[in-house]
C-alpha cells in the first residue's frame, strides 16, 4: 500500500477541524534552533520528571502539584540533585507535598546525571538537543532511552516535544494512521516502527516543507480522537 499523501492527510483534517484557518489555529510550530539551545538543563530535568510522573495516572493531577515539586527539588538545579544522598532522595520520595513514588524520584538524579554527560558531546545538553537533526529524531528518541530512566516510549518523544524541540509523537491517533495504511506493522516502539516511520515523515516533510511536529498533528487531527 503507498503512503497516502500529505495533501489528503491536511484536506482531511482541515474538513474535521471546520476549515484550513481554523486548523491552523491550532497547529503549534516547534522553537528555531536558537530558542532551543537557550534552555537551562533545570527546565529539561523538570520536564522529563514531569512526564515520568505523569505515565500511568492523570496528567493533571501531576500539574496541579507542581508547584511543590519545584519546591522539594530545589528547583531542578543539576548540580543539588547529583550532590544529594540516597537517604535523602528516600526522605524526599516520602513527602505528602509531592506524589510519593520512589522509583519514579530516582529517575531524577540519574537523568541529571544524563543531561550533565551530554556536556561531554555539545555545549550543553539543549546544544545537543537543538542540533540533532530531524531527519533521524527516533534516534534521539533513542539517546533518552540509552542513557535516561524511564525515558523510553512516548515519554522523551513527549518531553522533546513539550519544550519546542521539532519531532513527533506516536500518539494512538498517529500509530493507528500509520499501521492502518501499512507503514508500520510491529510494536510501536522497536526499531523498526521508528525507523519506518521516521522515514515517513520524512517524506511528508519533504511534500509539504512543514515541521515533523506541525505534520504529526494534522495526522491526529485527520482521524480518531485528536490524541496529537
Amino acid at each position: 500500500m503507498p503512503q497516502e499523501k500529505f495533501q489528503n492527510i491536511y484536506d482531511r483534517a482541515a474538513h474535521r477541524k471546520g476549515g484550513e484557518a481554523q486548523l491552523e489555529s491550532i497547529v503549534r510550530a516547534p522553537l528555531s534552533r536558537e530558542e532551543l539551545a537557550q534552555i537551562s538543563d533545570d527546565r529539561w530535568l523538570a520536564i522529563f520528571t514531569e512526564k515520568v510522573f505523569q505515565c500511568g495516572i492523570s496528567w493533571d493531577v501531576v500539574r496541579k502539584k507542581w508547584p511543590n515539586f519545584e519546591e522539594v527539588f530545589f528547583n531542578f538545579d543539576i548540580e543539588k540533585m547529583l550532590l544529594l544522598p540516597n537517604e535523602m532522595w528516600e526522605q524526599k520520595a516520602q513527602d505528602p507535598r509531592i506524589i510519593r513514588h520512589l522509583t519514579k524520584v530516582m529517575t531524577i538524579p540519574a537523568n541529571a546525571s544524563m543531561i550533565k554527560q551530554a556536556r561531554q558531546e555539545a555545549d550543553s545538553f539543549s546544544e545537543l538537543v537543538a542540533d540533532w537533526p530531524s531527519e533521524n529524531i527516533t534516534e534521539l528518541w533513542g539517546y533518552l532511552k540509552k542513557h535516561g530512566k524511564r525515558l523510553g516510549g512516548n515519554t522523551g518523544a513527549y518531553a522533546l516535544r513539550q519544550m519546542g524541540k521539532d519531532t513527533f509523537i506516536l500518539s494512538s491517533d498517529v500509530e493507528s494512521h500509520l499501521r492502518s495504511t501499512g507503514v508500520i506493522d510491529s510494536g510501536r516502539d522497536t526499531k523498526r516502527a521508528h525507523l519506518a516511520a521516521n522515514k515517513a515523515f520524512n517524506q511528508w516533510q519533504q511534500e509539504s516543507g512543514r515541521s515533523l511536529s506541525e505534520i504529526s498533528q494534522i495526522v491526529a487531527y485527520s482521524g480518531g480522537d485528536n490524541r496529537i
